[in-house]
């Protein structure tokens, strides 16, 4: 289709983005197709990917450790947004969007490519996170889809590659499609396309069954500062390890799995499953020291903040305006947002027990029912007559009719 000359294909080694080389090149009259991979913590072996990248017509094979900026650029201000799509789903899979996105931009401006490419299909939310991050960041670059229009059969495509010297994959592949970073796991299709299917045990791997778990709970200190997790019983950690160190505790007691119907960005129901359990106690745990450190309105103004976020960074609009506008209102929240948190782990579930900080608002002395009690409460009769006042009179003119 003579769409472009020098490509950048994001590559995950799979069979879709193997058969986008030869595609791009037979297909459409692509020259050269350089591929990048991007190392978020999925687990995969790297090399391999690489050397498959070349053998199935790569000019380049690149490969970013990128996990990171992943935790510190994407992941750490998400946490400062209590950001869950539809109060569940904290992003896990969205939030690598436009960090590839980016390392996508950033590759072809290196090596003058005047196209990206990525495999997404078209129902998908990924093939919209992608392309409108990429316009965003450079709207004069090209982006191809070719899984989006090649209109082929799994069957299909396993043949289009084999005729190019791609390999089959050696097993029967799963009937669940996948996706994983060091945030967590996200589990469709197959037998969880019916909602009424319990997922079996066999899906999960960052979380244990809770009959599984131990007998005893596990208590872990989350320590924060302007909003930032930094510390783990006291132990200041790097953010990649604080992340993989929490996802093994928590995981550990069973606590991370979601199950729910999600409402895709493209007008389609999804059944998801979702393991994310570092990322969850991190929300939870730095929602409640929000509660602490941070006044009633600002708290409460936050909420719905937080519910715009969650909707742009689901849709795609990591790199827009408006998120701009609310990234700047999030981080001057977060200026107080320092302390500490205590979690216990158990049977599946973890529960925030105790929160402490340096310059938290919660005064024992006013707060207590005690000797110690500070409160004027005289003042209340005063304050309730003045804030009952609307609904007096309202009361009074409605009895007059």
């Amino acid at each position: 289709m003579g769409r472009a000359k020098k490509v950048v294909l994001a590559y995950s080694g799979g069979v879709d983005t193997s058969v986008c080389i030869p595609y791009l090149k037979e297909e459409w009259g692509v020259q050269e197709v350089i591929t990048l991979a991007a190392d978020l913590g999925q687990g995969d072996e790297l090399e391999p990917i690489r050397q498959k990248a070349l053998d199935s017509g790569a000019s380049e094979s690149l490969v970013v450790d990128a996990k990171a900026a992943f935790i510190r650029d994407y992941a750490f201000p998400a946490i400062q947004a209590n950001a869950l799509y539809e109060n569940r789903y904290p992003l896990s899979t969205a939030l690598a969007r436009p960090l590839i996105a980016k390392l996508l931009v950033d590759a072809a401006a290196e090596y003058g490519a005047d196209a990206v490419a990525h495999g997404c299909t078209g129902k998908g939310n990924d093939q919209v996170r992608f392309d409108v991050a990429i316009a965003a960041l450079n709207p004069n670059l090209k982006v191809l889809a070719p899984a989006r229009e090649w209109g082929m059969s799994r069957e299909e495509t396993i043949a289009y590659g084999e005729r190019f010297g791609i390999p089959a994959p050696v097993k029967k592949s799963s009937p669940y499609s996948i996706d994983r970073n060091l945030l967590g796991r996200s589990i469709e299709a197959g037998p969880l396309e019916d909602p009424w299917n319990e997922p079996l045990e066999e899906i999960y791997l960052m979380t244990r069954a809770v009959e599984d778990t131990p007998n005893s709970p596990e208590y872990v200190e989350i320590g924060f500062e302007q909003g930032i997790p930094v510390s783990l019983d006291g132990q200041r950690l790097e953010p990649v390890e604080l992340v993989s160190q929490l996802n093994e505790r928590v995981g550990r007691h069973g606590v991370g799995r979601i199950d729910m119907i999600e409402n895709r960005l493209v007008g389609i129901k999804s059944r998801e499953i979702y393991e994310a359990p570092a990322l969850l106690v991190l929300i939870d745990a730095h929602r409640d020291l929000e509660s602490l450190t941070l006044t009633a309105d600002v708290t409460q103004y936050k909420r719905g903040v937080e519910d715009t976020y969650s909707r742009l960074v689901y849709n795609g609009l990591w790199y827009s305006p408006l998120k701009a506008a609310l990234d700047a209102f999030i981080a001057q929240t977060q200026a107080r947002v320092s302390g500490t948190v205590r979690v216990k782990l158990f049977k599946g579930t973890a529960k925030v027990v105790g929160r402490r900080s340096s310059v938290s608002l919660y005064a024992p002395d006013l707060a207590t029912y005690g000797a110690e009690d500070q409160f004027d409460h005289k003042a209340a009769e005063g304050f309730i007559y003045v804030w009952g006042l609307p609904t007096r009179v309202w009361a009074e003119k409605l009895r007059q009719g």
